[in-house]
């Protein structure tokens, strides 16, 4: 007769984030010039990940922030997207630690109206102060297909 041996298996549920984090960053010169490459990085960038759907508002988002940032800042900019858990966050930061405040536009007013925009179409936004200046930023839900791919 041969011994066995009892093998016993224990298994740990050990909690991961549904999707693994991406990020991507570029710097922008404070040039108007970079509205339009801003837009692109961010369409193309999304387009690569799979998670284009929110693509059109991020890309409208993303111009209203690097606007701000060319109308009332100085120096370099920093365009910086990341995606985690379903959660689509574009930062852009500046130079000036002064944080913008959202402002009634009249009817006739040509600008005004880009961090009310924000208000409206991203799931949550903000301004931060840094050590260099400052940072504003949206995030968009952008959740994940049943198989573990971004939508």
């Amino acid at each position: 007769m041969r011994p066995f041996t009892v093998l016993a298996l224990c298994a740990v549920a050990v909690p991961f984030p549904r999707s693994r984090p991406k990020r991507a960053s570029w710097p922008l010169f404070p040039i108007p010039a970079s509205v339009p490459r801003a837009r692109w990085l961010i369409g193309d960038r999304l387009a690569q990940w799979g998670i284009d759907g929110q693509g059109e508002i991020a890309r409208l988002l993303t111009s209203e922030l690097v606007t701000n940032a060319l109308r009332h800042a100085w120096g370099p900019i920093r365009l910086t997207i990341s995606y985690r858990d379903g959660t689509l966050r574009c930062e852009v930061g500046d130079a000036n630690p002064a944080l913008p405040s959202p402002r009634d536009a009249r009817e006739d007013d040509e600008g005004g109206r880009g961090l009310q925009l924000i208000d409206m179409l991203s799931d949550h936004w903000g301004s931060d102060r840094t050590p260099m200046g400052k940072v504003s930023w949206f995030e968009l839900a952008a959740p994940a297909h049943p198989d573990g791919t971004a939508a």
